[in-house]
């Protein structure tokens, strides 16, 4: 699959904001990791954003939040975040961690099918094998969540969701730095996927994405 071709990840100068900044003390390595997710080009419907990292799952964090976007519609959104402990981490098995999670609504005969959560599952073991990708000490759940509505809302129609959390460790590289970049193209063709939408660039036509909610913008 072409590498995306949209917008940087860097969120066109939200770097500079104070969830964007890494500290010139970080380790050379977390830094260089960053700087590769920051430069990652991405597919024209992701929208993405530096976010406030979680403080408390490793000595360094950095973290993005992102949606696939369709018009003034999202059709999925999720956050990516990247832990380094330089000590390295038993659990891990190396120092780097992703950490993700993915989230979209669901047409009512996807949410009832039972394979579902395996389904999902494979989508993002796919995406990183399609890139070439290792995902070390990978787990995760895959949740489906039903709403019906009442009272004042009852003129809305039951509405079903897929959310996808998961961690996997990357392999790192030369200097120690793993390909950054290349998980966050994958983590944002797996976004892509659930939301809908079909692949950037020639692949697996047996592979099957969920339905759109509804077709593409005119505007």
């Amino acid at each position: 699959m072409a590498a995306a071709q949209g917008q940087r990840s860097d969120g066109a100068g939200e770097m500079e904001s104070s969830e964007g900044k890494v500290a010139d003390s970080a380790p050379l390595p977390f830094r260089a990791a960053v700087d590769a997710l920051r430069g990652a080009r991405l597919r024209p419907e992701i929208e993405i954003d530096p976010t406030r990292p979680p403080q408390r799952l490793a000595p360094h964090a950095y973290a993005l939040e992102a949606a696939v976007v369709d018009g003034d519609e999202d059709l999925a959104d999720g956050r990516l975040v990247l832990l380094h402990d330089p000590a390295g981490h038993d659990a891990w098995q190396g120092t780097f961690r992703l950490v993700t999670l993915v989230r979209a609504e669901l047409e009512p005969e996807m949410a009832a099918d039972p394979l579902l959560p395996e389904v999902c599952w494979s989508w993002l073991t796919g995406a990183l094998h399609a890139r070439g990708l290792s995902a070390g000490e990978a787990s995760g759940t895959v949740t489906r969540a039903g709403s019906h509505y009442f009272g004042g809302l009852a003129s809305r129609p039951p509405a079903s969701q897929i959310e996808i959390r998961a961690s996997w460790t990357p392999r790192e590289g030369a200097g120690g730095v793993p390909d950054t970049a290349a998980h966050l193209a994958a983590w944002c063709d797996l976004l892509c996927q659930v939301a809908g939408l079909p692949p950037a660039g020639p692949g697996d036509g047996s592979v099957v994405t969920l339905p759109q909610r509804r077709g593409p913008s005119t505007t």
